[in-house]
């Protein structure tokens, strides 16, 4: 992962199936401790990304003390939010906000 603007990080998700599906994520603006903006696109083993993709939006706040993040996800196209969703993106984010909570609690009890 580059984590720059310009920057970017190519990856693959991988179902419990074993089945893979590539993805590309370009970073276009960050403001460090409050917000960074990427365009992520599927793509092929090779780093072919299938256009369209997605314009995210993470803006990180501290609300009562405690951290909050908003994601803001923009699509084109509702066929574009459809194929999200079929491609299993509900299930995925799920369990990467999951993952998330839990390593936030994890390092929170450790200060």
């Amino acid at each position: 992962m580059d984590f720059k603007v310009g920057g970017r990080r190519f990856y693959a998700m991988v179902s419990p199936e074993g089945q893979e599906r590539w993805a590309i994520q370009k970073y276009t603006s960050i403001s460090p401790k409050t917000n960074f903006k990427m365009i992520n696109a599927f793509a092929d083993i090779d780093e072919n990304p299938e256009l369209p993709g997605s314009d995210w939006d993470y803006t990180f706040s501290v609300q009562n003390g405690k951290a909050k993040l908003s994601i803001t996800i923009y699509n084109e196209s509702l066929a574009r939010l459809e194929k999200m969703i079929e491609m299993g993106f509900k299930e995925g984010f799920t369990v990467t906000m999951s993952s998330l909570e839990k390593l936030l609690t994890t390092l929170s009890k450790q200060q």
